[in-house]
């Protein structure tokens, strides 16, 4: 797969450019909007409108903080906490509200309004992430608000907004440490007519990495649409993705840690993934009260992950088995992802009961697979080939019907009941045994959420539903085909806030808590399959957002997250009232920016208290570094942006300004450092 993603690239930027030369060059019509499902919106009450806690992270914010993914994008986000990995965001964990960040497994992460999980019912681990050159904003959505999309909505949704096509050709090109080198190139057009648009955007990215695990990533959309007839409109869609990262689950070991914060402690390992995609969206307004929206779509994501075999752990480091022929000595657990769906949602506009409604029906038809093959040798210690030693396929199928009705009670107070049904079907096969096992389930998902205008500058919003998240298939069915009767993660949710904005000031303040029944536990390295129902915990506390404008081009913005309570309630894995894995109980984010004309610049400081691994609540250090209590940490962070003219911008950005020396993570196995002090410069050009 490396060779032929080595191919793949410049054939796409010979595309790319062909592409620049034959596309008529004309003003892209300003009316043609290209349909999507939005999990906020854009119109001017979309947040007034939303019973439960909203982040944006705007185009212009991306653009002066020139985030290195878009896992590092929503450290800004109240309620989110990120455990770096590789340090570039290419294997995302994102957490929300105290829920483990690992593999991003607790929330529903979307892409214009479409799954990037690899299998939503199979695997909602992220595999892959969309590089953030190529999106134009980021929406976060919570509490009785997100029921509308699901399953894993229990913490949140997240949707990346890709860039519309823009008229003309802009190249970017970035630099920095580590031998980080960017390419980026966007051209787009319309029709003659101005009735359809269409455009390409490739991002191309290289470097050593922080600890030494080099990668090659390349990133490509093709995008476009048209004005079918006066009431209607159609999208597509198509993504690329290709990366190879020298990266592994293996850490550093605590004398490593202190001798060697940048060493690769695995150096044969590589994480590679190619990811396809496609979608088409379809918008029909059938009256000026009626609309519909339909959304189809299809992934597949081939995911190698070829690792060393470990012999043992001490704390100077990590031996592995010798490639002598007797043993094996190097494995890869390469897994085959296709997904596809329909999603199709009614909103309707009335006057039922004398006030103001409005009814949005969805329906959504889901379908995941999985090839989940190890292969192994002996022999090689790069080897890409070799014995099959485990073969397995999942498949799963949902449908899932949700229904909600926004009534207007007056001009300030509107009230939004929902119901959500999901219904799934999994199963798993060995295919070298022929032995197989299934289990289906449906849950029942009611929520109600409510908004109150008090005043005009203070916005009331509260919200309570049930939320769940499948067990995933190599959870629910053993190998030998057993239905492990492992009930789904069900939690009774609620939150209440106020925002507003005050004259220069802008707000979000949210209480929230969130009661689990049964939340599965990871108990093995990065989740694996040994997972278990940690049985009752609670999660509650406090998210805050603030934004203010100063005098002479001076603002501040930031959030803050108090998480008092993230705890089990029984002794089913720890003891009851043991803290949870990466749930720190204060992170916050503050941002002092200044402007004077084209230019802007913002210094930033991100920080996060202690946190513990395991359920034990482990304080000292294991001798393999796999366990023992996180440190605070605090990392400062300074960016400028510069628009020379209309053709031109340069940017620049330092993170980890002081060049703190933290760690970031214990998982999946051994100490993972906080990316040290790097720096980046680019220019941009718009022709």
């Amino acid at each position: 797969m490396a060779n032929n993603s080595k191919l793949f690239k410049p054939r796409m930027i010979a595309l790319a450019v062909s592409a620049a030369v034959l596309l008529p060059m004309q003003s892209l019509a300003a009316e043609i909007q290209l349909p999507r499902i939005d999990v906020i919106g854009e119109k001017e009450d979309a947040i007034a409108k939303q019973p439960g806690s909203v982040a944006i992270i705007t185009s212009e914010e991306l653009e002066l903080q020139q985030p290195l993914s878009v896992q590092d994008a929503l450290k800004s986000v109240p309620g989110i906490i990120i455990r770096e990995e590789e340090g570039y965001g290419f294997i995302p964990n994102i957490g929300m509200r105290g829920l483990n960040p690992n593999r991003s497994q607790k929330l529903l992460v979307l892409e214009d309004g479409v799954p990037i999980a690899p299998g939503l019912f199979l695997a909602n681990e992220s595999y892959y992430s969309p590089r953030i050159e190529r999106m134009q904003s980021i929406e976060v959505l919570k509490g009785a608000a997100s029921l509308r999309y699901g399953p894993t909505t229990i913490g949140g949704v997240i949707n990346y907004k890709t860039k519309d096509p823009e008229d003309g050709v802009r190249v970017t090109a970035k630099a920095g440490t580590h031998g980080y080198q960017l390419f980026g190139f966007d051209a787009g057009g319309a029709t003659p007519s101005g009735e359809g648009v269409g455009g390409i955007s490739i991002v191309t990215a290289k470097g050593d990495g922080f600890r030494d695990n080099e990668f090659d990533m390349t990133d490509v959309v093709l995008k476009g649409g048209m004005q079918l007839t006066n009431n209607q409109w159609i999208s597509a869609k198509f993504t690329y993705y290709d990366n190879e990262i020298n990266t592994s689950y293996v850490g550093l070991r605590p004398n490593e840690y202190r001798r060697n914060p940048d060493k690769n402690p695995a150096p044969n390992d590589y994480f590679i993934t190619d990811r396809k995609s496609f979608d088409v969206n379809h918008e029909w307004e059938i009256s000026d009260s009626v609309r519909l929206n339909t959304l189809l779509y299809w992934a597949e994501l081939q995911r190698d992950y070829w690792r060393r075999d470990i012999a043992s752990r001490t704390a100077d480091g990590t031996t592995f088995v010798a490639c002598g022929g007797s043993s094996y000595c190097m494995s890869g657990r390469n897994r085959n992802f296709e997904m596809m769906g329909i999603d199709s949602r009614l909103f309707i506009t009335h006057n039922t009961f004398g006030i103001k409604n409005e009814t949005e029906i969805g329906i959504r038809l889901h379908s995941d697979e999985m090839r989940n093959q190890t292969v192994r040798s002996k022999t090689n210690p790069n080897a890409r080939s070799g014995d099959l030693t485990g073969d397995e396929t999942q498949k799963a199928d949902g449908v899932a019907l949700f229904v909600q009705n926004r009534f207007e009670l007056n001009d300030k107070i509107a009230i939004t009941p929902g119901l959500r049904v999901e219904s799934y079907d999994q199963k798993r096969t060995n295919e070298k045994t022929g032995v197989s096992g299934n289990t289906n389930n449906t849950e029942v998902m009611p929520g109600v959420g409510m908004t109150w205008q008090i005043v005009p500058e203070a916005q009331l919003f509260a919200g309570a539903f049930r939320g769940f998240s499948p067990a995933m298939v190599a959870t629910a069915i053993s190998g030998d085909g057993i239905d492990q009767q492992l009930d789904a993660e069900r939690s009774t949710n609620y939150e209440i806030g106020v925002r507003g904005a005050l004259q220069r000031l802008s707000y979000e303040a949210t209480y929230f808590r969130m009661d689990f029944d049964n939340q599965i536990v990871n108990q093995s390295l990065s989740g694996g399959v040994d997972k278990a129902n940690g049985g009752k915990t609670l999660h509650e506390g406090i998210e805050l957002g603030l934004g203010y404008d100063l005098t002479g081009g001076w603002s501040v913005d930031g959030s803050a997250t108090y998480l008092p309570t993230a705890e089990f309630r029984n002794d089913s894995l720890g003891p009851s009232g043991n803290r949870l894995p990466y749930a720190p109980k204060f992170t916050s984010n503050l941002n002092l920016n200044y402007k004077i004309g084209d230019f802007r610049t913002t210094l930033g400081a991100y920080y996060v208290s202690e946190q513990y691994v395991d359920a034990a609540n482990t304080k000292a250090e294991s001798t393999d570094g796999t366990k023992g209590e996180i440190d605070a940490y605090t990392v400062f962070n300074l960016s400028a942006f510069y628009d020379i003219n209309k053709q031109w911008s340069v940017f620049g950005t330092v993170r980890n300004l002081a060049d703190r020396k933290y760690i970031a993570s214990r998982n999946p196995d051994g100490i993972f450092p906080g990316a040290e002090r790097n720096a980046e410069i680019g220019a941009s050009y718009k022709f």
